[in-house]
């Protein structure tokens, strides 16, 4: 669809937007991992960026889009992984590597597709960890931008908790501490290894990819902005992220800090536990928002097992369950200096996923009682750490 003026001065707008694109579109090619006020961390040695061609180009391959497009079979319908927000990702197959990978086609939408794609581009190429997707290349040939990624095997969180396909595999619970565990040492690596550190801003289901074994990684960094420095406190930008997900003063004010993905990762860990979209549009009133469907439970040990996904059939730990809502229920916290800090959260959940359960040893839980606890042990964990 065509963008009509609406008067003479939106002419010399559009060229200003236009000059403002194109000035970004050459920046494709000259950014440079110590550019801005974004610094190599240690994890990037000296060896890394020697091998990655030296400290002044970024780490990634350079595609033709000739070659992207040969890779998908000119982006065939058949070849097509999913769609988001900023476009739509293909699988395809390298003809110089034959290595199997996953291309997104960013959508052909002016700044802000722009914008998303070199921020995408800088953090994947300063940015590794094993929790973080795998950025291969781009293309930014002409008009198209198209970004190289590994191939995920097991596609999307959200696939495997919502609208489950028939056939497929049900997360039992070792899996889903597993993969929230990964998840959290991928948004730690953000927080706490980066410098400055890097606020996610766009962490949800769809966003965490799983490769053979339930290997979680973080994907889509369009969104993602450089955290607070010295004596600031947070990041004031334009509210930007998924309905149900946002931190609710992100969402009033603007201001963004490393607490609100610690929120958006509580809302991911619900979902996980439940098995409950973040918004639902489909339940009864009251139930439509999964954080506010939850916080009245929180406050009665007694329901916590009507909290557990159905489609666990009761095969999960009564003390796990309680352990991982009452992680989720800090992280959720109203007030961003009540969450814990995502450390603390990466120490439980790996806990969590470190006691394995098995339905063959251990009793399987009632979805309609509470399992009992002793009165004398239900008093002693009420001053026990949150975790």
């Amino acid at each position: 669809m065509g963008w009509i003026p609406c008067s003479g001065k939106s002419n010399s707008k559009a060229k200003t937007r236009k000059k403002k694109i194109k000035q970004q579109e050459n920046l494709v090619d000259q950014i440079k991992p110590t550019s801005g006020d974004f610094s190599t961390n240690s994890s990037l040695s000296e060896k890394e960026a020697s091998k990655n061609g030296g400290s002044d180009h970024i780490a990634a391959q350079t595609f033709t889009f000739r070659e992207l497009a040969a890779a998908t079979r000119n982006f065939r319908p058949e070849c097509l992984l999913g769609e988001g927000g900023f476009g739509r990702v293909y699988k395809g197959r390298l003809e110089s590597t034959n290595q199997v990978v996953a291309i997104k086609q960013l959508d052909r939408n002016g700044l802000q597709g722009n914008r998303e794609f070199l921020v995408e581009v800088l953090m994947l190429s300063l940015l590794h960890h094993p929790n973080l997707v795998n950025l291969i290349g781009y293309c930014a040939d002409g008009d198209q931008r198209l970004l190289v990624y590994e191939y995920m095997s097991l596609g999307s969180l959200e696939g495997h908790l919502h609208d489950i396909s028939p056939g497929k595999k049900r997360l039992d619970w070792n899996t889903r501490m597993k993969i929230a565990a990964g998840a959290a040492k991928g948004l730690e690596y953000l927080h706490d290894r980066a410098s400055p550190p890097v606020i996610y801003r766009d962490l949800k289901c769809s966003n965490i990819l799983l490769d053979e074994g339930y290997h979680p990684k973080l994907s889509d960094f369009g969104l993602a902005k450089l955290g607070p420095v010295g004596d600031n406190t947070h990041v004031s930008t334009r509210v930007m992220g998924t309905y149900g997900y946002c931190a609710p003063e992100y969402a009033m004010t603007g201001q963004l800090t490393l607490k609100s993905d610690v929120y958006s990762f509580g809302v991911v860990l619900l979902e996980i536990i439940t098995g409950r979209k973040a918004i639902d549009n489909s339940r009864a009133t009251g139930e439509q928002n999964l954080v506010a469907w939850a916080r009245p439970l929180f406050k009665d040990r007694r329901k916590f097992s009507q909290m557990a996904d159905p489609m666990l059939q009761g095969q999960y730990p009564a003390r796990g369950l309680y352990q991982a809502l009452a992680v989720a229920a800090m992280c959720v916290q109203e007030q961003p200096n009540m969450r814990p800090v995502i450390a603390d959260v990466v120490t439980a959940l790996t806990y969590l996923a470190s006691q394995k359960y098995d339905p063959d040893t251990q009793p399987v839980q009632s979805s309609r009682f509470a399992p009992g606890t002793p009165k004398s042990k239900r008093d002693s964990e009420k001053k026990a750490q949150w975790w």
